[in-house]
Order: structure tokens, then sequence, then C-alpha cells
């Protein structure tokens, strides 16, 4: 609640390119929309300014490390090459005496879990079967949502992205991270029969996805024949592919759905916001869509989500977005977010109605199954 009052205060901030004011720059930034995406060698230094002041208080560097004698990760699409002492993008690998030491494996994560009862607030269960019964009775407990049953929610530390607005930042408190090994994953599952789905998130999961593939692989080969058990993933998308596609692999087999969240489509937006490029998410997105979409039409294993980032990400990108996954299909499912103000951007405003509206017009324009999620907060939006 403090947070939502704090957006009443929100207050008008001047591009430091252009001189343009309005309550839609970000003070972080300083610089306005606009000018990020046509004027962006100028605005560069302001964009890594705000990311470095961002992850300096998290001993996290910059940028993706590209050392060109380093050691190279090859877990996310950062692809980081580590000089002698440097650390990885995401802070769970290093460069130790020319040896790359993480903090993770296959076989241990840095994470919590929770009981997260059904229906829960996830971006797909207006459309999947913990919501709606769907796929009942392969994929799901009854034909209507699955009251009384929950979701393993698993949130990793750690992420590939750097976002200004990120809802959970304590992501990056990689010291006070609880470690869980892959065994005690797998026997508190299938110890409560609640859990009808596990869903990995955080951060992001593809700096710890050999963990949670190997944790969800040994889910369903471990569980009684008729348990059901989906797996699903809610990340930025720019993963390696090969684990992408183990995963998508995982997903569509369990009934289970990849979540993407697509925060722009501009490049140079992506920098801004999130600090590196979001083109891999796209390539990714666009694998699973062609390789396994079909396979399961009837109950979608793949959905997209944007954050309507007051300002930034305005109707042109939610346009191209649209377009963009409608090439690929029509029907898979878009949902925007209505954005609420944190992190590095809490002195942002929810975003404005109209900027809701135009977006939702846009994505109808070329996709069949637009929803908007947060829509309470709309009811606090000042513009």
């Amino acid at each position: 609640m403090w947070r939502l009052m704090g957006i009443l205060k929100a207050e008008e901030v001047k591009c430091q390119i252009c001189g343009a004011k309005s309550k839609l720059i970000s003070k972080a930034l300083a610089v306005c929309p606009k000018c990020v995406k046509t004027k962006f060698e100028e605005a560069h230094p302001f964009i890594e300014r705000a990311h470095e002041t961002a992850r300096s208080r998290y001993g996290l560097p910059p940028k993706p490390p590209k050392s060109p004698h380093g050691l190279r990760c090859m877990i996310c699409a950062n692809e980081c090459s580590m000089g002698e002492g440097e650390v990885g993008f995401c802070g769970l690998r290093r460069n130790e005496n020319g040896k790359l030491i993480s903090l993770v494996s296959a076989d241990e994560a840095l994470m919590y879990g929770y009981y997260d009862p059904h229906v829960t607030n996830c971006c797909a269960s207006w459309f999947c079967p913990a919501g709606t019964g769907a796929g009942y009775p392969k994929y799901a407990m009854r034909p209507g949502p699955e009251v009384g049953y929950a979701n393993y929610a698993v949130f990793f530390y750690g992420c590939n992205f750097d976002c200004l607005f990120c809802q959970n930042a304590s992501h990056k408190l990689l010291s006070r991270a609880p470690k869980v090994s892959v065994e005690g994953f797998v026997r508190h599952v299938l110890n409560d029969e609640d859990y009808t789905c596990i869903c990995f998130f955080g951060g992001s999961p593809e700096p710890q996805l050999p963990f949670a593939i190997k944790a969800s692989k040994r889910l369903l080969e471990e569980k009684p024949e008729k348990r059901i058990i989906r797996i699903c993933f809610e990340w930025n998308g720019c993963g390696n592919r090969g684990l992408v596609r183990e995963a998508a692999r995982l997903a569509l087999e369990s009934g289970g759905n990849i979540k993407f969240d697509l925060k722009c489509f501009s490049e140079e937006l992506s920098y801004a916001l999130s600090g590196v490029s979001n083109r891999a998410a796209y390539e990714n997105f666009e694998m699973i869509a062609r390789d396994f979409y079909g396979e399961r039409p009837e109950l979608p294993v793949l959905t997209a989500t944007t954050l309507l980032v007051p300002g930034y990400v305005d109707v042109d990108e939610v346009e191209r977005i649209a377009e963009f996954i409608a090439s690929l299909n029509s029907e898979i499912p878009y949902s925007l977010l209505v954005f609420h103000p944190d992190h590095f951007m809490s002195d942002m405003p929810i975003t404005p109605r109209g900027q809701v509206e135009e977006c939702l017009k846009a994505a109808r324009r070329h996709l069949k199954r637009v929803h908007v999620g947060n829509l309470h907060l709309l009811g606090w939006s000042q513009l």
C-alpha cells in the first residue's frame, strides 16, 4: 500500500538529451523513451550509469563481462567471458585462479519454494489447467479451477537481466539465499499431493536451468503414474537454446506452460530498461512456437506477457510484439500487465489508463487471445 501511495507524488523529470519534461520519464534513466530509441548513442552513457548504480550496491558487474581470454559461461544468452577475478552478470559464477567457480549446479540451487494455493496470480491462470480445468482429465484434477490444490512456486536467486523496474529485486541478495539439493526438492514435492504444478521464476530461471531441468525430470520419472505435476517456467527467455528446448519439452509433456516476459520489442529499449539485449528471447520464443505449439494447440504450451512500463513500453512496442507473435500463431495467448512502481523506477506512476487501452486495442488487432492483468491497479492511476 505504501508503494501505491508514492505514485500520487510522481513528479516531472527532464530528459537530459531533448529537454522534454514528463511524469513518464524515469529519474534513474534521465532519458525519455523517444531519445532512447532514436538517439541511442547519446542516451547510452545515461543508460550505463543507471545500471551501474543499480548493480553496484549488490556487488554485481554493470554489464556482462567480455574478456577476450576469459572463461566463458554458456548457460544463458549473455555468454559472459570472465577474466581473472571477474564475476558473471548473474553473480552466480566467477573466474577464480583460472577456474570457473559456480555457486549452483545441476544438483544444488540457490532458491526457496513456497505453497501457492490455486487459483494463483499466475499470468497464465486465465487459460491454464490450474485456473480453468483445461486439459481435464489428462492435465487437470477437475474440469474447473483446481481449488484445494497448489502450485509449488520456485524463486531462483540470480538473473541474466537487470530490470530497473524489477518486482523481485531480492533475487540479487545471493549471500542470503538458501541452498537446496535436487534430492530435497524432489522429495518435498512428491511428499505433498496438493502440488499439481511447479512454476520456476525468480530472478529468472535461466542462470539455474540445469537444476530446474534435472529436478523436473526426476519428478516426472518418480511421481505415481496418475499424479498430475505440470512443469512451468516464467522467464525473460534469454537462455541457452538447448536448455530452453529441454525445458519446453518438459512443459509440453507434463501439461505445463512456458511464459515469456517479452519486456519490449526495441533492442535499444531493452538495453535501457533491462541492461542487456532481448534478441535471444524472440529467437527462443519462435523456436518453441514452431517446434512445440502445434503438438498441443488445445492447451497452449507457450504464452507471452508484457509489463506496460509507463511511457516506455507504449502502443508501438506492444503492436510490434503482437505482430511478431501473430506471425507465428495468432492463437498464442498474450497478457498485458499494468505496471506498479518498484526498485529503481519507484518514482514512476502506475500505467496510465489511456496507455493500457491503446495497447489492448493494438494487441487485439493481431491476436485472438489477449488479457490484461493487474487491472486493480488502475484505480490508483492518476494519469
